[in-house]
């Protein structure tokens, strides 16, 4: 009987650290829709939407070829939509972290603007945790 209450609690502290508690999911929950439904329909969609008005006006003297606004639409909407995806959470924060982290570097490096790369890097770091509280949606997928 003992043997049996040791195994019990060996699985629920072998759970508890892959799954967050209650809130931490609901706070994660809240930040993926938001985060989401911003790379979907503010950042992602008009690239794919409108991409000749935004060649036409590039910000901060930024310019880039059709293809790569294009891709970037691609990989945001992608993204804003694996955000709310339950199994693909992990994913696409790691994705949409990497890519914010290109956003930053490019802010810095090539538009010459290295204040404007502070917002992508506190969403990179929104995102590395996401992903680090969905880890086990990753190894699901492994499965």
């Amino acid at each position: 009987m003992t043997t049996t209450t040791a195994t019990s609690s060996a699985t629920f502290s072998t759970a508890a650290v892959h799954r967050p508690g209650k809130i931490r999911n609901r706070v994660l929950w809240t930040l993926q829709v938001v985060l989401g439904l911003f790379f979907i329909i503010a950042s992602g969609g008009p690239k794919l939407v409108i991409p000749n008005i935004l060649m036409a006006n590039p910000p901060e003297n930024l310019t880039i070829s059709l293809g790569l606004l294009i891709f970037i639409g691609v990989a945001e909407v992608a993204g804003g939509i694996g955000l709310m995806v339950p199994r693909l959470s992990a994913m696409a924060a790691i994705g949409l972290s990497v890519l914010t982290v290109l956003a930053a570097a490019t802010q810095a490096f090539i538009a010459d603007k290295p204040a404007m790369g502070i917002f992508p890097l506190v969403l990179a770091a929104i995102f590395a945790w996401i992903a680090y509280e969905r880890r086990a949606t990753i190894t699901s997928l492994v499965r």
